[in-house]
């Protein structure tokens, strides 16, 4: 079990397929799996936060860095209101941490207003959605694959190339626009 912690507490996207697929080798029930996943978001979150917590305080009395972080925070809010309207409400943060790392999702959270509990559950629930779409992918294509190095490399590098080939497609669809000043007889 301290072996599947480890893989889970690697700060690289393949501790996930890595840890799922030694923790079944290892006869781990995928519940306990998931808690080990749990566990390793909230070792994360008593590591990251004082860091966070420094950088905050370090960032109001340094002139630059409070730029930076107005920047940031301004730039933060234009693209939560670009998804929810404005502020960056709960399914926001949830959604940066599922799309991004539970460190940006809890830096977003801090930026938003919420406190240690409030921003950490946003960001670890994001991530565990994010841990569920890997472990199942990963488990799935084992079936197929059947060595674990295989699997691995596929789901990898599907973490690499799907966010891409989204974002390119994104970027090319044109926005339909309604013509609202016109009726057409």
């Amino acid at each position: 079990m301290i072996a599947v912690l480890m893989l889970f507490l690697l700060p690289v996207g393949g501790g996930i397929p890595a840890g799922v697929l030694l923790a079944r080798s290892k006869g781990l029930a995928w519940p306990i799996t998931a808690v080990l996943y749990f566990v390793s978001d909230v070792i994360l979150a008593f590591a990251f936060e004082p860091v966070l917590r420094l950088l905050a305080s370090v960032g109001r009395k340094v002139p630059f860095l409070n730029r930076l972080s107005t920047s940031l925070k301004i730039a933060m809010a234009r693209s939560a209101a670009h998804f929810s309207g404005p502020g960056a409400g709960p399914l926001t943060l949830l959604m940066i941490s599922f799309g991004v790392d539970p460190m940006t999702g809890r830096t977003s959270a801090l930026a938003a207003g919420h406190g240690f509990l409030m921003g950490w559950a946003f960001a670890i629930a994001g991530d565990m959605l994010y841990y569920a779409v890997i472990a199942l992918t990963t488990l799935r294509l084992n079936r197929y694959f059947r060595d674990p190095n295989t699997t691995i490399w596929v789901v990898l590098g599907a973490m690499i190339v799907v966010p891409m080939a989204a974002r390119y497609f994104r970027s090319r669809r044109k926005p339909c626009r309604k013509d609202s000043g016109t009726q057409t007889p």
